[in-house]
């Protein structure tokens, strides 16, 4: 049953899809990681990126004082109580004038826990486009330019990558649609598929505290957790079961998020896509040796299981997470 169990979940992570979190199996040393909180501890911030059918991304003039006149694409931070696509939609509704959708989750940056931004591929769906006459606090109007000819001055330089993201998606999608699940959590968390692979073989490593699940480690708030970023909780947690020195450990990328933003639940679930190697292979075709009783290998055994994550990792078939 608990392999029925774990197969049920991974299979739902593996498809985007979101799992509640009910605890966590690592934390950062000292008490337990406090709730977190929009504008208090946390700062979440969406961007979108329009692409129409004739290659011109939409993009919003600044009319805030210290980048007054210059353009960027609609993006704002999150306010509390807000879905991530609630914020979406009105930070595109209040700088462009436009009603839109998400297409899908195209990256996640993160400075550390405390600032996450996520950047979205989305459509419009409605509205009218913000012209210099309804310039206002949020934006002095909104305009669509050719992908190649954007105009002058950017408010940053950091969106030319986001636009060539979103159009090599739109030509090639190289993960399947994301978007957010809307599930509640306390914490900036990560739920990881971290997977140990020997040719068509494929074992995952799960917590076993209690029903056998795939492990979550919270990420903390100290000066060296926001220095490292969030891979630094993912490596504490591998580091309490795995001797990690003669180990090479990636995050591939994201498999989904999980928010909800209501009711005081401002927190946040990466499910990421994790691998784990020896440095020197040789001839071990098992994983490493788990330490202590809190962990263990599970080796996939269902067929289209092993075939989707091994697939993922081949292919890199996740979103990106940046720092």
């Amino acid at each position: 049953m608990a392999s029925e169990d774990l197969a049920g979940a991974l299979a739902a992570v593996l498809g985007g899809q979101g799992l509640r979190v009910q605890n966590c199996d690592s934390g950062p040393a000292g008490e337990p990681p406090a709730p977190v909180r929009l504008r208090k501890n946390v700062c979440y911030v969406v961007l979108a990126v329009f692409l129409n059918e004739q290659d011109e991304v939409l993009l919003i003039q600044e009319a805030k004082r210290e980048c007054r006149g210059s353009w960027y694409l609609p993006a704002g931070r999150m306010e509390p109580g807000e879905t991530i696509v609630e914020a979406l939609q009105r930070e595109v509704k209040e700088e462009a004038g436009l009603h839109c959708e998400p297409v899908t989750l195209l990256l996640v940056e993160e400075r550390g826990p405390s600032w996450i931004r996520f950047v979205f591929l989305a459509r419009p769906t409605g509205g009218i486009l913000k012209t210099s006459k309804e310039a206002d606090a949020e934006s002095l109007q909104a305009a669509w330019y050719p992908r190649i000819s954007l105009p002058t001055p950017l408010r940053a330089h950091d969106i030319l990558h986001l636009v060539e993201l979103a159009a090599q998606y739109r030509q090639q999608a190289r993960h399947p649609l994301i978007l957010p699940q809307e599930l509640p959590c306390s914490v900036v968390c990560q739920r990881l598929v971290a997977a140990f692979t020997n040719v068509q073989t494929v074992w995952v490593l799960v917590g076993t505290v209690g029903m056998p699940h795939l492990p979550i480690t919270a990420c903390g708030f100290t000066p060296m957790e926001q220095r490292g970023g969030i891979k630094v909780a993912v490596l504490r947690l591998l580091q309490e079961c795995l001797t990690l020195h003669n180990l090479a450990v990636e995050t591939k990328g994201l498999l989904g998020l999980q928010h909800l933003g209501k009711e005081h639940t401002d927190g946040i679930c990466l499910n990421v896509l994790v691998t784990v190697a020896f440095r020197n292979p040789g001839i071990q075709d098992e994983p490493p040796k788990v330490l202590g009783e809190n962990y263990s290998w599970w080796k996939v055994m269902e067929g289209d299981l092993q075939t989707q994550l091994l697939q993922k990792l081949q292919e890199s078939s996740v979103v990106p997470l940046n720092r």
